[in-house]
């Protein structure tokens, strides 16, 4: 055997034994991807990390002890015990809801819900939480992974109305305490424009005036500024104080704590919709715990992802007083000319032909520690209406329907 050809096998070799020595497993990945993947990464959870999934899209998940997980970090939680599961499991809503879904049309019954790309690789053991690796060019990166502060008010002391740089187009619901809200959302992968924009479908729970909120949020989002690329992916987000100092996306600050072993915070969902396919659904909900006071997230109705914890909170401490479901456009051309091309939705206007748009259906709310239960009272709010604009389904059905999104730029957006 000749020099050459025993180096070139003895560098296959340790190639190789680089990704399964060192706990990184996968299916067949392109060589394109594995270059990619390997600049991704974050001292926390590599150093805590007892095993490294590569997914297809080029993400890597390590599975970390859930004993060592990023909110531990956080000071009012260094000496937090996890609360493994919910004190009461879902809350059943009630007959008259039951009745109401056993006449669902047959293509909501086809509304899916999805899974997430990396569950195709491998899957974390029991006793850890999957988090996905930040990529390096982030970690050095001032507030990463936290929302723009509302440091500008579009209308003074208002708190339905969003931040400068936001364009929202959401179905509003307040008047009561609320320790709950729950909805399906179609998922669609909107194109956003610029890297430092994004284009999030979410349902939140609020408590605060305009410049000092508490938020509990999850949807789904397109945000390279957080992610590196622009796939759909499933999120949380928090903060006490209207993200100028606390709160981020998943797990990139210490806060939200995870228990499931199932789901990655910030990793690709799939599949997703398509016009001339299968429609595609997540269905998300938040719901406080009535003796913890922690607020939990449960994902597709089965998994308690997780959760954050009461501690972290003035305000949600007690309850919720606003609960939005919709869509949210970041980018610094928002309310200006010309205005940003990014989507919200898949892009296209409000319209229940085919649903070819953002959709959310089964919005629901805990309100006074009731069962779940369509909002008594709901508003909608659009910052653009010629640019991202709302369709509520309300009067003469059976159950709301909400309607929402846009193109942005378009010669009625400038």
């Amino acid at each position: 055997m000749g020099l050459k050809l025993r180096v070139l096998l003895s560098f296959g070799i340790c190639f190789s034994c680089s990704l399964t020595c060192n706990g990184v497993e996968g299916e067949s990945i392109p060589r394109s991807n594995l270059s990619k993947a390997t600049t991704r990464k974050t001292t926390y959870s590599e150093k805590h990390g007892v095993k490294s999934i590569l997914s297809e899209d080029g993400d890597i998940i390590d599975c970390v002890d859930i004993y060592k997980q990023p909110a531990f970090e956080h000071p009012v939680l260094r000496n937090h015990t996890i609360q493994m599961t919910p004190t009461n499991l879902l809350n059943i809503e009630n007959n008259t809801m039951k009745k109401m879904f056993e006449h669902t049309k047959k293509e909501d019954i086809l509304m899916t819900t999805t899974s997430q790309l990396w569950q195709k690789s491998g899957s974390c053991p029991k006793g850890t939480i999957p988090i996905r690796r930040v990529q390096k060019r982030f970690l050095q990166v001032h507030g990463y992974g936290r929302k723009k502060p509302r440091n500008q008010t579009i209308i003074l002391k208002d708190p339905r109305n969003s931040l400068a740089n936001h364009s929202v187009a959401v179905v509003l619901t307040q008047g009561y305490s609320y320790s709950g809200a729950k909805t399906d959302i179609k998922v669609w992968t909107p194109y956003v424009e610029k890297e430092d924009e994004y284009s999030t479908s979410h349902v939140l729970i609020q408590n605060g005036d305009v410049d000092d909120f508490e938020i509990v949020e999850t949807g789904w989002a397109v945000n390279p500024s957080v992610y590196g690329d622009h796939e759909t992916r499933l999120y949380v987000y928090w903060t006490a104080d209207g993200s100028i100092k606390t709160g981020c996306f998943d797990m990139t600050c210490p806060g939200f704590v995870q228990v499931s072993h199932e789901v990655a915070l910030g990793a690709a969902i799939y599949p997703i919709s398509n016009p001339k396919g299968l429609p595609y659904q997540i269905t998300v909900y938040i719901y406080k715990d009535p003796k913890s006071g922690n607020w939990w997230m449960n994902y597709g109705e089965s998994i308690n992802v997780g959760y954050w914890p009461g501690e972290l909170f003035v305000l949600l401490k007690h309850h919720g007083l606003m609960v939005k479901w919709g869509g949210e456009v970041y980018s610094t051309r928002v309310k200006t000319h010309p205005h940003t091309g990014t989507f919200m939705g898949n892009g296209n206007t409000p319209s229940p032909i085919f649903e070819n748009c953002g959709t959310m259906k089964r919005m629901r709310v805990e309100q006074n520690s009731e069962p779940l239960m369509i909002p008594e009272w709901s508003d909608t709010i659009v910052d653009e209406y010629r640019c991202y604009d709302t369709l509520y389904e309300v009067d003469y059905v059976d159950d709301p329907i909400f309607y929402y999104g846009g193109p942005g730029r378009s010669p009625w957006c400038p």
